[in-house]
This record gives structure tokens, C-alpha cells and sequence, in this order.
């Protein structure tokens, strides 16, 4: 699937200069970017859910140990 992506000079030249530091083209930076975004963002939301139902199951336990 194509799609067009604006970017500004600054964009331009870091683009330019990861590519070639890495080896690789501004596409394949562009798409590692994404899904590196993605994946950090399912974590993040797998984090939150595992501490609300630590709080959950152990909330009255956290309060008082703060409280102590």
C-alpha cells in the first residue's frame, strides 16, 4: 500500500542521516519507528492493566504498609 508522508527539513536530515548511518533506506526508518511506537505503546497498556489488578487484589495491603 503506498501512502505519502510530508515531512519538514529537520525531519529531512535526520531522516537522511539515520539511513545512512544504519544502512538502510528513510522508508525502512520511517516503518521501524511505527512499529517500534506500537509495541512500546501494547506494553504500556499491559503494564497498566497488570498494576490496576495488583492494586486491586492487593491494595489494602499497600495502604497499609505506606501508613506503617
Amino acid at each position: 500500500m503506498a501512502m505519502t508522508l510530508r515531512i519538514d527539513d529537520e525531519l529531512e536530515r535526520a531522516l537522511a542521516a539515520l539511513a545512512e548511518a544504519e544502512g538502510t533506506s528513510r522508508q525502512e526508518i520511517v516503518r521501524r519507528a511505527v512499529l517500534e511506537r506500537h509495541a512500546r505503546s501494547g506494553h504500556a497498556a499491559r503494564v497498566q492493566e497488570s498494576s490496576a489488578r495488583l492494586v486491586e487484589q492487593w491494595g489494602d495491603v499497600l495502604h497499609r504498609l505506606g501508613t506503617a
